[in-house]
């Protein structure tokens, strides 16, 4: 018995050791247990809220000026007590839990330094370093959360001194004080934290890694090249740089350094060769096609100069542009990151709901509203921000899904339960979880404009769930909420339905069409039925009618229903499974 509680113990140590640090070997990462390909997520709008997180992007220009409009409506005291709630509730161990359970195995923390030292105006002392101790405490709990999970933790500088470009949401950034690169308080401040944040962690294995400059966009040899996309040198990049890894280094020489190039992370001219020998660059990616020409430059990057690439930042697309992603990364050998875990909109994995206090706030800022008192105005900050905890947050399954399990499976699986008895409906919007072309095919299913130049929005409703299929909220009298709108000729969704027993069924077809006749044709377990069912025009596209389709056979156990729109223009809330009396 001894023995056996002693091998216990033993096993919970090496638990708690974990897999060691994450180390640089030729072109790839590794811990103690070899190669390893990161699969990550980052904590955009934690500690550092950009705008269109909150709905807010039209509204305000960056972080500091949502502070000073808070401020005006509610007085100081109530916007700091936002922040607070906002801080305490948007990341909680829930959410790394969650992250874990899903099959990530790396989380990017962007960091914003208003959090961990003053900025240079408010020091006391120019030059000066007051070190906070909010953003370090809440790195700690992160990192504690990380730790029991087996995620690595990847600390992201999103935030610089004075912002690190001229995208001034991503960074914060005031234009009516000193950049990063306008005064040489903020580099010194930079390197400072650095050297900070690498003193403390410098023993933690769990700390993956520290992506040392989010993004800088900055025209330093032409100034009208505003974000650095065409600069050619780079020179004061690569010399912060380099600063800060020197800085680094000086304590802990454990852990990974990355970096990004200009041009939002993608222009690293002039940055070859690099200076360290457990370096990784990383690269983002949005809006182009997922094929090998679109990350052709990292890859030739790594085998000319052996070094690990990373796809550090991602996403805010459609199921469809995640999947083939993910594809396109694992088949190169490429680790990658997606942006972000949560905000105020579906294509993320953690929806955070707006409240009718926040929108009428947004109404107001907006100009489409009455200025709401400073009671309401308080209550619905205060909801907003308890929202964004994650037992309030809505799930979005579908892209869970589509990030993890539909890039290595063809297969369809119910988004529902769907077990079909007497009078069961099942909703248009919960056709199965799936790749686009297994589950559904819409004529729109991602968006390419970095590559096409036109923007293409892929759920025109932008409601429920994040494939190409088109939802909006719905007007019937029997709702689950949302109905399929939009819809073209030739699309189709799927339904994966159980059946207790061999059965005959009568389908109660629920749609609305005031543009055209609308015409469906059926598939039943990959049985294509010849018949044609015509969808008469209703009275207005929120009037809904029902159309019986009569006598359709199923199997006992799982069976799949295919809905195909021959004709388009109509609308589609649900069906109604009504056995036939033999």
């Amino acid at each position: 018995m001894r023995f056996f509680l002693c091998f216990i113990f033993l096993l919970a140590q090496l638990h708690s050791i974990g897999q060691g640090y994450l180390k640089v070997n030729g072109q790839y990462v590794e811990n103690k247990n070899g190669a390893i390909l990161l699969k990550g997520i980052g904590l955009g709008g934690w500690m550092l809220q950009e705008p269109y997180m909150l709905q807010l992007g039209n509204i305000v220009k960056a972080q500091y000026d949502l502070k000073n409009k808070i401020t005006e409506l509610v007085g100081k005291k109530t916007m700091e007590k936002f922040y607070d709630t906002w801080l305490s509730n948007q990341c909680t161990k829930a959410d790394i839990d969650s992250i874990a359970s899903w099959g990530f195995n790396s989380i990017r923390l962007p960091l914003h330094y208003n959090l961990f030292t003053l900025p240079i105006e408010k020091e006391s002392v120019p030059g000066k370093n007051t070190w906070l101790k909010k953003g370090f405490q809440l790195t700690d709990s992160i990192l504690s959360w990380c730790k029991a999970n087996h995620l690595y933790l990847i600390l992201d500088l999103h935030a610089a001194p004075g912002g690190q470009g001229n995208d001034a949401p991503i960074a914060d950034r005031d234009f009516s004080k000193p950049s990063l690169w306008d005064d040489a308080k903020n580099k010194q401040k930079t390197i400072a934290l650095w050297k900070k944040i690498a003193t403390r962690y410098a023993n933690e294995e769990w700390i993956g890694g520290y992506d040392i400059l989010n993004e800088p966009n900055w025209g330093f040899e032409d100034a009208k090249d505003l974000h650095g996309i065409n600069e050619k040198l780079n020179t004061p990049l690569k010399k912060l740089l380099i600063d800060i890894s020197s800085a680094i280094r000086q304590v802990d020489k454990n852990h990974i350094i990355i970096i990004e190039g200009n041009g939002w992370g993608n222009n690293y001219n002039g940055i070859f060769p690099l200076w360290d020998n457990n370096m990784i660059i990383s690269f983002h990616k949005y809006w182009n096609f997922n094929d090998n020409a679109s990350i052709q430059t990292f890859l030739d990057y790594r085998q000319q100069y052996n070094v690990p690439i990373w796809l550090g930042e991602t996403g805010e697309n459609s199921n469809a542009w995640f999947t083939s992603m993910v594809q396109l990364c694992e088949k190169n050998l490429i680790g990658w990151c997606m942006w972000p875990l949560k905000k105020s909109g579906i294509n993320n994995p953690m929806q955070v709901k707006i409240n009718k206090g926040f929108e009428q706030i947004i109404n107001y800022w907006s100009g489409k509203g009455k200025k709401p008192s400073k009671g309401q105005a308080t209550e619905g900050l205060l909801q907003f921000a308890k929202n964004t905890k994650a037992e309030n947050n809505i799930i979005q399954r579908d892209v869970v899904d589509a990030i993890i399990r539909q890039g290595k499976s063809e297969t369809a699986l119910p988004f529902s339960k769907n077990i079909i008895t007497s009078h069961s409906i099942v909703y248009a919007v919960n056709y199965d979880l799936g790749r686009s072309s297994i589950a559904y095919s819409d004529k729109d299913s991602a968006d390419y404009w970095v590559s096409t130049s036109t923007k293409t929005t892929w759920n025109a409703g932008g409601q429920y769930r994040n494939d190409g299929v088109d939802i909006k909220t719905c007007t019937d009298s029997i709702t689950n909420g949302y109905n399929v709108a939009w819809i073209n000729p030739g699309e189709w969704l799927q339904y994966t339905l159980y059946f207790e027993n061999e059965c005959r069924y009568d389908i109660n077809f629920r749609y609305a069409t005031n543009e055209k006749q609308g015409e469906i044709q059926l598939m039943i377990n990959n049985k294509l039925y010849s018949n044609k069912y015509i969808l008469p025009i209703t009275k207005n596209k929120n009037s809904w009618k029902t159309t019986a389709i009569t006598d359709l056979q199923f199997n006992k156990g799982w069976n799949t229903l295919k809905v195909i729109a021959n004709k388009g223009g109509y609308q589609f809330n649900y069906m109604q499974f009504i056995p036939v009396n033999n």
